[in-house]
């Protein structure tokens, strides 16, 4: 990718700060929950704080996007949530901590529709399922890192000064985002021939040089009115319940059914995360490769997506088998279907897209739907494992959401999403591919 690939380690980079800082209170929980006294329910509760806010804000700053550009938008989220992840450790209780959390999720919704018009305006559409999917994969390495990070910080100087020092981290990145980011067509360390690369093939095998907003973005009732975009979301909701569910309770999971410390949780948790960058990525690699340029705008990265949320189905095992190397096996490939599967939903979305224009606003939306699913994961498994003492119906109901998830994307997302006002320059007739996809 030459140098445009320093682009995507920093979004990536952007989103695995995005999740260190919203795991630490999965790893930090036992000894917060025995300082303050805190029940599975009040847990399931704060673990979810951060998602509130965040599925609120997603569309109206994905709406923003267009107006602020996506340098100030994600520089500004991750100085805030930085903010709010280190003042955390000033908290004393349920609802100072939970509000630390609202703020941290209300600035964390920048970065998905930044960074999504972000890949669509650097990167070709055959580069776009491999960044979008590592893009994504800062979701699993952040938890992985995260668990490592903060179980030693937290063993070693206590919970309070592990959130003051993750806080930290976050402005060392924004300072390296503000020196370095710029669009392709401005970045002076770019050489003339890739940037005339990344322009020219951005939309397809040469299709257009213009600029990269060439028809006016379309209103949020014209997207809605979109069977597609329902697809998307709907799949995007019950992959991410899944990947929630683990993200927040997956520590809790360990040290209840395997009676293991602190920092062997954040080991145990990490193992599963790093494995699924690597696997997601790949895979990712996989469906760039085998899918013609035909066969990316037809939407047939559908049939990946499907195949990944029936690999999550695994899920069903984690609670049954015994020795400790299954489950972190079962647990591997839980997540890597269930985390691939959401970012090449997000490439999907791209795919089906004729105005780049709508990039932002789709990917808040697809986001929207997600993570609306990921609120509401902690909180139920929360209730479930309160009520049984186990986790065998919380993961069924993952498992029957993931069966959704499969259809969803199978069935609703087989038409292009068209420009609401006047026309691109990317404006071929699909009717024949989506029809024999």
């Amino acid at each position: 990718m030459n140098r445009r690939i320093w682009i995507a380690l920093l979004i990536f980079t952007a989103v695995v700060i995005n999740y260190v800082d919203r795991v630490a209170l999965s790893i930090a929980s036992k000894p917060i929950a025995a300082e303050f006294g805190f029940t599975p329910v009040e847990m399931g509760y704060l673990f979810s704080g951060f998602l509130w806010t965040y599925v609120i804000c997603l569309i109206p700053l994905g709406f923003v996007v267009e107006r602020v550009g996506p340098k100030r938008m994600v520089g500004g989220g991750i100085a805030i949530w930085s903010a709010a992840t280190a003042l955390t450790a000033a908290t004393g209780g349920f609802a100072s901590i939970f509000f630390a959390r609202l703020v941290m999720g209300a600035s964390e919704a920048s970065t998905f529709p930044a960074c999504g018009r972000i890949i669509r305006e650097w990167f070709p559409e055959k580069e776009r399922g491999l960044v979008t999917t590592l893009f994504n994969g800062g979701s699993s390495a952040g938890p992985a890192i995260g668990a490592i990070a903060t179980a030693a910080l937290v063993e070693q100087a206590g919970w309070r000064t592990a959130f003051v020092i993750l806080g930290v981290a976050g402005y060392l990145w924004l300072a390296a985002w503000l020196f370095w980011f710029a669009p392709p067509e401005q970045a002076t360390w770019l050489s003339e021939e890739e940037r005339q690369k990344i322009v020219r093939e951005r939309n397809g095998d040469g299709r257009s040089s213009l600029p990269i907003a060439s028809a006016p973005a379309s209103s949020l009732r014209y997207l809605l009115s979109q069977s597609s975009i329902w697809g998307l979301v709907v799949t995007q909701a019950c992959l991410v319940y899944t990947a929630y569910l683990f993200l927040t309770w997956l520590p809790s999971f360990l040290q209840s059914t395997r009676e293991l410390s602190t920092m062997n949780t954040g080991y145990l948790t990490a193992v599963p995360y790093l494995v699924t960058v690597v696997s997601g990525v790949t895979i990712a690699w996989a469906s760039d490769r085998l899918l013609s340029s035909e066969g990316v705008r037809a939407g047939r990265r559908r049939n990946f997506i499907a195949a990944m949320a029936i690999l999550s189905l695994l899920i069903l095992l984690a609670p049954v088998v015994d020795e400790l190397w299954e489950l972190l096996l079962v647990l591997t490939l839980v997540l890597t279907g269930s985390t691939t599967g959401a970012g090449l939903n997000f490439t999907l979305a791209s795919d089906l897209l004729r105005n780049p224009a709508d990039v932002s606003r789709v990917i808040a939306i697809t986001a929207l739907g997600g993570n609306l699913f990921g609120l509401i994961a902690p909180i139920i498994t929360g209730y479930v494992v309160s009520a049984t003492g186990g986790y065998d119906w919380a993961f069924g109901i993952a498992a029957a959401l993931l069966v959704v998830g499969a259809i969803a994307t199978l069935t609703l997302t087989r038409k292009p999403i068209e420009p609401e006002f006047g026309s691109t320059t990317d404006k071929p007739s699909l009717g024949k591919d989506f029809a024999r996809a």
